[in-house]
C-alpha cells in the first residue's frame, strides 16, 4: 500500500469534525498531548510491551511512559535489535509486535529488522521520531526521510501531520498489521506533533477505503479442490508459515487426518503438523528430506497451503513438481500463480477455508503412494556421522530437543545451525520455530529469542545461532540480563561462516575465502559473563546433555552455552543452486 499523509487542520486548536474525519467526536474529551494520544491508542490496542530506545525527538513520548507503569518498556542496545525482539515476540504471541526509535540513525537502524518481519509477514509497528514536520526536507539534525526508505518493505507508512488524527492513525495501522497477509506498518511521528495538544479519538467500526482482505474462499473452488484431492492418487500437502501465523494448525491437522494425506513444510510451516505425525514427511527444499522431495517431484496433486513457492523450495522451476495438478490456498491474491502456476486458486484465511475443505473430502485410495514413501523414507533418513572425540552440531540439537520435549519455541540465527534446527528438532507445536526465513537475516536469533521469551513466559525459549550471527548483535545479551529474561542460548562454534564455508567446499576446492573465523571470535564465555550471564563451554560429546541439564534449571537470566563442533560438518541432503529437488546430494561422497 502506499503511505498515507495524515493531513493537519487549518485550526489545530479546532476540534475536528465528525462528518469530515469519519471517526466519532465526544464532546466530553479534554485535550491531550500527541504522547499521551500514542500511548493511550497502543493501550487500547491491547498493547503490553513495547521494545524501544529513547532519543530526543521522542522525550515527550518517553515521558508518558515514564507515567504508564502499565506499558512494558524494553530498553534494547540497538535499533536493530530491538525491531527483532518485536518480530520474534509478535511470532510467539501472534500480536503485533511494538518497536519504538528515535530519528535518524535510530530510523534507519531498523530496516533490517523491517525487512526481515516484510519477508515472512510479520505484523509489526515501527514508531519512529522524527524532526518537526516545519523542518522536514531541510537536512535538519538527525532527519531522515524514513518512509522513502522503507516504502517497499512495510505493508503501510503514515506521516503524522495533524495530532488529532494520531488516536485513528494508530488504530488502523494495528488493523492493517494484522489482518490480511500481515506485515510492517510504519509510523512516522514529527516532534512536535507528539508535544502538540489534541483530541483522542476512535472510529467505532472500521473501514478503510481500498483495503478489504478476503477472509472466505470461494466455495465452488473449495469444492473443485475437494474433488480433485478425492479423486488423485499420489497427494500431498505443501504446508507454509501461513497455516503457523493464521492460527490453523489444528484445522491443517484435521484435514491431514480425514484425508490420510502426506504432508511436507517449509521452513516456516515446521509445528504446523507435529514432527513425528507418522504422515509428516518432514521438510522439503534445499535441505530437506529425501522423501519430502520425493513426494513433491512424484506427486499427481500438490496442495499448497499458507506456502508462496519460493526459490529455497521449488529449485530449478521448470523442474518443479512437473507431474502434478495444483492448489494453492492463500490469503494474499498476489502470491497466487507468482512463481508457479497453479490449477485451483482458493484466496481465503487457511483458518477459514480449511474446515469447508474438510467436511467435503473423503479419504482417497492411496495406499501404493503411502507405501512407496514409506520406503523412502527408510531407505533415506537424516543422518550424520557420530564421533567420540568431537561434538557433532547435530547431536547437540538432538539433545536440546530431548531435553525441551519438543515442546520449547526454538530461535535460530540464519545458516547451518538452522538448517540442522529444522531437521533434528522435533516440533510438537505451531508458532515454536522462529526464523528469518525470506530474507535470512543474520543477527536475527538472540534478539528475537529475548522477544520471544517476553511475550511468551510460560513457556522454554532456546536460541541457537552460529558463531558469526550471534556477534552480530550480541549486545542484546545486556537486554536480557536487564531484564533477567531466561533465554538458553546455544552457540554452535564450528569457527566458520558455516554454510558459507559449506559451498566453498563443495564447489569452490576449498578455497575458504574469508569464512574463518577461529582467528576473529571473541571468547564466548568472558563476553557473556562480562554482562553477567551464565555461561558454558563445551568442547566433548559427554558434556552436552549435563551442560543443558544445567541450563534448564537456571531461570533467572540468560544462559550461554558455547558448544566447539566439528569445524567441516556439513548440512545434507542439499539441491545444489541451479537443480531440481528430485537432484540431491545426500553427502560428500
Amino acid at each position: 500500500m502506499e503511505r498515507a499523509i495524515v493531513n493537519k487542520a487549518e485550526n489545530p486548536d479546532e476540534k475536528p469534525n465528525s462528518t469530515e474525519t469519519g471517526f466519532p467526536v465526544q464532546p466530553e474529551n479534554e485535550k491531550m498531548s500527541g504522547g499521551e494520544i500514542l500511548i493511550c491508542a497502543l493501550l487500547d490496542e491491547g498493547v503490553d510491551t513495547i521494545f524501544g530506545f529513547p532519543g530526543g525527538v521522542l522525550l515527550h513520548i518517553y515521558d508518558v511512559i515514564y507515567h504508564k507503569p502499565e506499558l512494558r518498556h524494553i530498553l534494547i542496545k540497538h535499533e536493530q535489535g530491538g525491531t527483532h525482539a518485536a518480530d520474534g515476540y509478535a511470532r510467539a504471541t501472534g500480536k503485533a509486535g511494538v518497536v519504538l526509535v528515535t530519528s535518524g540513525p535510530g530510523a534507519t537502524n531498523t530496516v533490517t529488522g523491517i525487512a526481515t518481519a516484510f519477508m515472512d509477514s510479520i505484523p509489526l509497528i515501527i514508531l519512529t521520531g522524527q524532526v518537526p514536520f516545519a523542518m522536514m526536507g531541510n537536512d535538519a539534525f538527525q532527519e531522515a526521510d524514513i518512509i522513502g526508505v522503507t516504502r517497499p518493505i512495510t505493508k503501510h507508512s503514515y506521516l503524522v501531520r495533524d495530532v488529532n488524527e494520531l488516536g485513528r492513525v494508530v488504530q488502523e495501522a494495528f488493523h492493517i498489521a494484522t489482518t490480511g497477509k500481515p506485515g510492517p506498518v510504519l509510523i512516522d511521528l514529527p516532534k512536535d506533533m507528539v508535544a502538540q495538544k489534541g483530541y483522542y479519538n476512535r472510529l467505532k467500526k472500521m473501514k478503510i477505503r481500498g483495503y478489504n482482505p478476503v477472509k472466505n474462499g470461494h466455495f465452488h473452488q473449495i469444492v473443485k479442490a475437494a474433488d480433485a484431492i478425492n479423486k488423485a492418487k499420489k497427494p500431498v500437502f505443501y504446508v507454509g508459515g501461513g497455516v503457523n501465523f493464521g492460527n490453523a494448525s489444528a484445522e491443517l491437522t484435521e484435514l491431514v487426518e480425514k484425508s490420510n494425506i502426506p504432508v511436507t513444510t517449509t521452513l516456516m510451516g515446521l509445528g504446523a503438523v507435529r514432527s513425528d505425525h507418522p504422515l509428516n514427511l518432514g521438510m522439503l527444499g534445499m535441505h530437506g528430506t529425501w522423501a519430502a522431495n520425493m513426494a513433491v517431484s512424484e506427486c499427481d496433486l500438490l496442495i499448497a497451503v499458507g506456502s508462496r513457492f519460493d526459490d529455497r523450495v521449488t529449485g530449478r522451476l521448470n523442474g518443479f513438481s512437473v507431474k502434478s495438478k495444483k492448489i494453492h490456498i492463500d490469503i494474499d491474491p498476489a502470491s497466487i500463480s507468482k512463481n508457479v502456476t497453479v490449477d485451483i486458486p482458493i484466496v481465503g484465511d487457511v483458518k477459514n477455508v480449511l474446515p469447508k475443505l474438510t467436511e467435503l473430502v473423503e479419504r482417497p485410495d492411496i495406499s501404493a503412494w503411502l507405501q512407496k514413501l514409506d520406503s523412502w523414507k527408510e531407505a533415506h533418513p537424516l543422518k550424520y556421522a557420530h564421533r567420540d572425540d568431537t561434538i557433532m552440531p547435530q547431536y547437540v540439537i538432538e539433545k536440546i530437543s530431548e531435553i525441551t520435549n519438543g515442546d520449547a519455541i526454538v530461535v535460530t540465527d540464519v545458516g547451518q545451525h538452522q538448517m540442522w534446527t529444522a531437521q533434528f528438532y522435533k516440533f510438537n507445536r505451531p508458532r515454536s520455530l522462529l526464523s528469518s526465513g525470506g530474507l535470512g537475516t543474520m543477527g536475527y536469533g538472540f534478539p528475537a529469542a529475548v522477544g520471544a521469551a517476553v511475550g511468551r513466559p510460560d513457556r522454554k525459549v532456546f536460541c541457537i545461532a552460529g558463531d558469526g550471527g550471534f556477534q552480530m548483535t550480541s549486545m542484546e545479551l545486556a537486554t536480557a540480563v536487564k531484564y533477567k529474561i531466561p533465554v538458553k542460548l546455544a552457540i554452535i562454534n564450528n569457527s566458520f561462516l558455516g554454510m558459507v564455508r559449506q559451498w566453498q567446499q563443495l564447489f569452490f576446492d576449498k578455497r575458504y575465502s574469508h569464512t574463518y573465523l577461529k582467528d576473529s571470535n571473541p571468547d564466548f564465555v568472558k563476553l557473556a559473563e562480562s554482562y553477567g550471564a551464565t555461561a558454558f563451554r563445551i568442547q566433548r560429546p559427554r558434556e552436552v546433555v549435563p551442560t543443558l541439564q544445567k541450563a534448564m534449571e537456571i531461570k533467572n537470566g540468560p544462559v550461554v552455552m558455547d558448544f566447539i563442533v566439528a569445524k567441516e560438518a556439513n548440512v545434507f541432503p542439499m539441491v545444489p543452486a541451479g537443480a531440481a529437488l528430485y537432484e540431491m546430494i545426500e553427502d560428500e561422497n
